[in-house]
């Protein structure tokens, strides 16, 4: 925390004015938080703007077809002015992401990847970056954590922010309507031929198709073949602290 007493630390030092973090953040999501802000502090990205963060969106969906192309996704944001970072997430915290801001116009994304899988990856992802795009966390910033079942969808017990985000998110992964409509036709039983041909048609990875489906029927059991690990791949041209690498800081 970068203070030399306990009674020393505050929410988030150098952050925007009257910047809080959500009352439900445990000390160790903060010492979470914290690490992240030290890190990205000091990387270096181009100029922010809203509408580099929307050109990032179009960008990150022609990557969707294949696993391998999400290695593209630290450029991207980079490029967006948006600081991208993975950090693994301290035990018993059970983050998936944040967004927070360094500045007014220095938005701060980072993910913990605790769950090794496509489709968890590209929602998380895209649920953060929505909330940078609405200029979420600015006043308060909230911690995601257990991003899935109920939490990852959009009704009334869901917070609002977390609601559009995750709304945007799931619309990422796969188009909603589609979705609606291709359960509608095979339910309850999903060949593999379908959720193939349903990819396919759209251009994305199947593992898309299937993480939304154990989401929709909330069976996580069904589809595992198609949910590829993506850590390894995410974390070629990304700034990573964890799994025994330390970003170096403060050098």
């Amino acid at each position: 925390f970068g203070v030399s007493t306990i009674n020393d630390i505050e929410f988030l030092p150098h952050a925007a004015k009257k910047t809080s973090v959500s009352a439900e953040a445990t000390s160790v999501q903060l010492a979470w938080l914290y690490r992240v802000r030290h890190i990205a502090s000091e990387m270096i990205v181009a100029k922010y703007s809203r509408q580099s963060a929307l050109r990032a969106v179009e960008l990150l969906r022609q990557l969707t077809l294949s696993a391998e192309e999400a290695r593209k996704v630290p450029r991207i944001m980079a490029e967006a002015g948006i600081r991208f970072l993975i950090v693994e997430s301290l035990p018993s915290a059970k983050i998936d992401g944040v967004c927070c801001w360094l500045s007014e116009s220095a938005p701060v994304i980072a993910m913990t990847m605790r769950y090794d899988r496509i489709d968890n990856f590209w929602f998380v992802l895209r649920h953060e970056l929505e909330h940078v795009i609405q200029e979420h966390g600015k006043g308060q910033i909230r911690i995601d954590t257990e991003l899935e079942g109920s939490r990852a969808g959009t009704d009334e017990s869901v917070h609002e922010e977390e609601r559009i985000a995750n709304a945007a998110a799931a619309e990422f992964c796969v188009p909603q309507k589609t979705l609606d409509s291709f359960i509608a036709r095979k339910a309850p039983t999903f060949a593999e031929r379908d959720i193939l041909g349903v990819a396919a048609t759209l251009r994305i990875h199947p593992g898309l198709i299937a993480g939304q489906l154990r989401h929709r029927t909330g069976q996580y059991n069904r589809f595992t073949s198609h949910l590829v690990k993506m850590r390894s791949i995410v974390m070629q041209g990304a700034v990573v602290d964890g799994w025994g690498d330390i970003a170096q800081v403060g050098q």
